[in-house]
């Protein structure tokens, strides 16, 4: 059994040009990094909002293992059978009880077992259950299968994700913050073996706001009007971060920012 495991995790896909920066760079990131596990935030890969079966099955042929999600999670409403049916699709495991699909899961792959567990924050937010609470029991049941466990923590509010991260220090490999496709420059490894890093990033349209049309969005702060947002067009930027964990401790040796932009 290899003692290293190279996971490369990917910041949220949004849309179209998301997917095709994806089809472009993955397989070349792959093999120049060594990577063996491919994890995704994929609930804006639709249009930027949800994801459908079509899309998630074209993101899994591309060499993604498993997709998380978030907010946006439940935002195409005739794919929620599949979303429910597709254990290595996550929604958010501290939705409420009763709320259909997984949200986490434990992957055999390579001869290794690696667990991945979607938690949402609740500052700034829709209502959910406490994180904190809920992440640590999930944490301390897979932990009795395997000590290699990721978590994509989806929040908005910075000081939130980090305390959700020295609250895990040193019971998982990484807490890994999406949600704002805004990349952070903050990866470290937390002082008990963690990797952190408060936000992945984007992968999608560089020039954008968030992903979206730039008019569209100074349009909605300037006169507070709803409006359907499109995805941006135009050059693109993937983001994530590699994490090389220790396959006997569970505990990371390194964590690596990506931000490649593409284009004209």
């Amino acid at each position: 059994m290899q003692n290293n495991l190279k996971v490369l995790f990917i910041g949220d896909i949004v849309g179209k040009p998301g997917r095709s920066s994806l089809k472009a760079l993955l397989p070349g990131l792959i093999d120049k990094l060594k990577i063996d596990f491919v994890i995704a935030n994929g609930e804006n890969a639709a249009g930027g909002f949800g994801i459908t079966e079509k899309i998630a099955k074209e993101l899994f042929e591309q060499g993604i293992n498993v997709i998380t999600t978030g907010n946006h999670v439940w935002d195409k409403k005739e794919d929620i059978p599949y979303i429910v049916r597709e254990p290595n699709i996550l929604r958010p495991f501290n939705y409420p009880p009763g709320v259909p699909g997984h949200g986490s899961i434990v992957c055999p792959h390579k001869g290794l077992k690696i667990g991945v567990i979607n938690l949402m924050g609740r500052v700034f937010m829709i209502p959910v259950d406490c994180p904190f609470r809920t992440g640590l029991e999930e944490v301390e049941r897979i932990r009795q299968v395997t000590k290699i466990i990721i978590v994509d923590f989806h929040g908005e509010a910075t000081s939130e994700k980090i305390a959700l991260g020295y609250f895990l220090d040193g019971k998982v490999s990484a807490v890994i913050g999406t949600h704002t496709h805004v990349q952070t420059a903050d990866e470290r490894i937390l002082p008990k073996g963690t990797a952190y890093i408060t936000d992945a990033g984007m992968t999608g349209p560089l020039d954008s706001i968030i992903g979206i049309e730039v008019p569209q969005i100074i349009e909605r702060f300037l006169y507070q009007m709803p409006r359907k947002f499109e995805v941006a067009k135009g050059r693109t930027v993937f983001s994530g971060v590699v994490i090389d964990i220790d396959t006997v401790t569970g505990l990371a040796r390194s964590i690596q920012r990506l931000y490649i932009q593409s284009g004209q």
